[in-house]
C-alpha cells in the first residue's frame, strides 16, 4: 500500500549534554555532502545559541516551493529544532519531520495545496529531478535555461522525473502546464508517442512495462504522435491500475520550430483526463475526441519526461525539442495543521486530515523497530487525534503513517 510518513522525535527532558550533542548531530546532519540528498536546501531561520534554533531541510520543490512555510505556519515553544525533507525510499515516499523540544508541545501548518515549477534556470539535478534509463536523453541547456529532449524508441524506456512528494488517485484534482518546442519529430510506420506527464515509478521502471504494447498501468500523460502511416495525434491518456486506457485527442500535427503550451488537468473524483494546446496564448486545439470507457483508480507518484522503447515491429520514433515552464498544481498533503501534545502522561497527535487516506500514529527508540500506537484510522476531511496506547517514559521518535488505501 503506498505511504507517506511524517515523523516526530519529542524529548520531555533537555540537558546541556544532551544539547551539545544533539547541535553537533545537526551540523553533521545538514552538510549536503552527509546528510543531504539531491535535491534538498537548507535554510537557517535563527542564529544558534539564542535561545531557538530551526533548522530546515525542505526538498527544492521545483522552483523553491516548500511544502511547509515556516513563515505562515510554524509555531516554536522553548527550544525547538525541526528538519523536514522529502526523502525517496525504495517504492516508498516519506515526509520526515524530526522535532525536540522541551516543552510538550508543537506545531507545524503545511500549506493548503501544492504549486510546483520548473523553469530550469538552474541545474534540474540540483533540484531533485533523476534520470532512468539512458540519461543522455535529457540534458540542460545552461544558456537557453530549457531542458533538451530525446525521445528515442530505439533506446530502452528511459525518464527524467521529480517526486510529487504524494500519491495521485482518481480522488485528486491535478494539472500539468509546460511549454514545448520540437526540433524534430519523426516516425515510421505506425509511429510511437512522445510523452510528459505523470507515472507511478515502481511501474514504470519495471521490465515488464512497455507503454508501446500497452503493457503500462498508473500512467496520465500528454502524447504526441507525429505523422507516420496513420495521421498525426496529439493525446490526453489515462492508463488505470487495471491497465484500462482512455484518451482525449485531436488530430492535428505539432509543427516543427513552434513553441505549443500544453495543459493537462483531472478533477477530483474524475474518471477523465482532459487537454489542451496553446500557441501564443490563443488556442490551437483542444482534445474533443474521445476514445474508451472511463477508467478506475490509479496511483501516480513522480512527474516525468517519458521517452519509451517501441514495441520491435518498426513503429519507431525519433523526436528532439525542449521542455521548459513546467507546473504541476497537486492536492493539498494528507496530513495539515498538525499539533502534538502530552496529555496525562500520553502523547498525542492532532491534524487536519484528507479522505481517501488512513493514519496510524507509530513509535520507535533506535529507528530500527516501528510500532503501530494507535488503531488506523480513515481521514474524513476533519480534526484526526491519534493517541500514544502507552505512556512515554524515555525519550521517543513519532511518526504518522500516510496509506492510501
Amino acid at each position: 500500500m503506498p505511504e507517506v510518513r511524517i515523523s516526530v522525535w519529542l524529548c520531555s527532558s533537555w540537558s546541556r549534554l544532551a544539547r551539545g550533542q544533539l547541535l553537533r548531530q545537526e551540523k553533521d546532519e545538514a552538510s549536503p555532502a552527509r546528510g543531504c540528498a539531491a535535491g534538498f536546501v537548507e535554510c537557517l531561520h535563527s542564529p544558534i545559541c539564542r535561545g531557538v534554533k530551526v533548522l530546515c531541510l525542505v526538498e527544492a520543490r521545483f522552483h523553491a516551493q516548500e511544502i511547509f512555510s515556516p513563515h505562515a505556519g510554524l509555531s516554536i515553544i522553548n527550544l525547538l529544532c525541526i528538519v523536514a525533507g522529502l526523502l525517496k525510499d525504495q517504492s516508498m515516499l516519506k515526509l520526515r519531520m524530526f522535532v525536540m523540544a522541551t516543552a510538550g508541545c508543537w506545531m507545524v501548518s503545511a500549506v493548503s495545496a501544492a504549486t510546483l515549477t520548473e523553469d530550469f534556470s538552474v541545474d534540474p539535478l540540483q533540484r531533485g529531478w533523476q534520470s532512468f534509463g539512458v540519461a543522455s536523453l535529457f540534458q540542460w541547456d545552461s544558456t537557453n535555461h530549457n531542458l533538451a529532449v530525446t525521445w528515442d524508441s530505439s533506446k530502452t524506456n528511459s525518464y527524467f522525473y521529480h517526486s510529487l512528494g504524494t500519491i495521485l488517485t482518481t480522488n485528486d484534482a491535478f494539472s500539468l502546464d509546460f511549454d514545448l518546442q520540437l526540433r524534430q519529430a519523426e516516425a515510421a510506420s505506425y509511429g510511437s508517442e512522445l510523452a510528459v506527464g505523470f507515472l507511478q515509478l515502481s511501474d514504470a521502471t519495471s521490465a515488464a512495462f512497455l507503454r508501446t504494447s500497452g503493457t503500462s498501468p498508473n500512467v496520465a500523460e500528454f502524447d504526441y504522435f507525429p505523422p507516420s502511416l496513420g495521421e498525426p495525434s496529439i493525446d490526453a491518456t489515462l492508463i488505470d491500475r487495471s491497465n484500462n486506457f482512455y484518451f482525449r485527442y485531436a488530430t492535428a500535427p505539432l509543427n516543427v520550430g513552434q513553441t505549443y503550451h500544453i495543459r493537462l488537468s483531472h478533477g477530483a473524483g474524475g474518471t477523465t483526463l482532459s487537454g489542451e494546446v496553446l500557441t501564443n496564448g490563443q488556442p490551437y486545439t483542444t482534445l474533443t475526441n474521445i476514445y474508451g470507457a472511463t477508467s478506475a483508480d490509479f496511483r501516480l507518484d513522480v512527474v516525468a519526461l517519458a521517452s519509451y522503447q517501441d514495441d520491435g515491429f518498426g513503429d519507431t520514433l525519433l523526436a528532439q525539442g525542449t521542455v521548459d515552464n513546467l507546473v504541476v498544481t497537486l492536492p493539498p498533503p494528507p496530513v495539515q495543521s498538525f499539533t502534538g501534545v502530552f496529555s496525562n502522561g500520553f502523547w498525542q497527535g492532532q491534524f487536519m486530515s484528507q479522505s481517501n487516506w488512513i493514519y496510524t500514529l507509530e513509535r520507535t527508540t533506535d529507528f530500527r523497530v516501528w510500532a503501530a500506537t494507535s488503531v488506523a484510522t480513515p481521514g474524513n476531511g476533519a480534526t484526526v487525534v491519534l493517541q500514544d496506547a502507552s505512556p512515554a517514559n524515555r525519550a521517543v521518535f513519532y511518526r504518522v503513517r500516510a496509506e492510501r488505501p
